[in-house]
């Protein structure tokens, strides 16, 4: 079951993008560490995680990008956007600050991203209800006026931190599949390698310096 370096069909670019302190260094950590930071510091311009994932039968490569969220940031952070194929939106849901600032996140991504970009909402710290600060109907409303997809997430639980991912790469797969997704753009933020007939997967594996995109 020992699978290659690079037994992977397509690699799909990420980023998480969002206030200070909403967790998203947290939510990276639980989806690729499986492991929640408690004290997780405050993140520096960006920082980086990958993950393998199937979709589909297909074995797709996440690479994530963690934005800082301070405003000082915000320059440097922005060349990220470019060549999103999802951006996962994040506000904590005890601090409605967060939340209000959501239109000028999300003015960001629909300029600096293609337009196809998959756009995930997410409403962290779902563990503190006691905190609510944030309800989840005008969370889902909002979502919906704006055509993202939504869900509530725990980075300490890790409770529905796998479906948020998950969900972003079964719609990108999906707009791939339906042609709205033009995988020879430089922009799409995908790159599709086919993976190797599984009888050369041996002669495949050996040879680390066909990492390159195939399309």
């Amino acid at each position: 079951m020992a699978a290659g370096p690079y037994n992977y069909s397509y690699i799909f670019k990420y980023i998480i993008i969002g206030d200070m302190g909403v967790g998203k260094s947290c939510l990276l950590h639980q989806f690729t560490e499986k492991k929640f930071m408690a004290d997780c510091p405050h993140t520096i311009g960006v920082e980086f995680g990958t993950r393998i994932i199937e979709v589909s039968g297909q074995k797709i490569k996440l690479q994530i990008w963690d934005t800082a969220g301070q405003e000082r940031f915000r320059a440097v952070t922005r060349s990220y956007y470019r060549g999103a194929a999802g951006a996962l939106m994040v506000y904590d849901i005890t601090r409605r600050s967060t939340y209000n600032h959501l239109s000028s996140w999300l003015t960001d991504a629909r300029n600096l991203t293609n337009p196809n970009t998959v756009i995930f909402l997410i409403g962290n710290k779902s563990d503190l209800e006691a905190q609510r600060d944030v309800t989840y109907e005008e969370a889902k409303q909002f979502a919906e006026e704006n055509g993202l997809l939504f869900l509530e997430a725990s980075a300490k639980t890790g409770d529905h931190v796998e479906e948020a991912f998950l969900d972003t790469a079964k719609k990108i797969y999906q707009n791939i599949q339906d042609g709205s997704l033009d995988l020879n753009a430089a922009e799409s933020g995908v790159q599709h390698k086919p993976a190797a007939p599984r009888s050369n997967q041996l002669n495949t594996d050996q040879q680390p310096g066909k990492e390159g995109c195939a399309c």
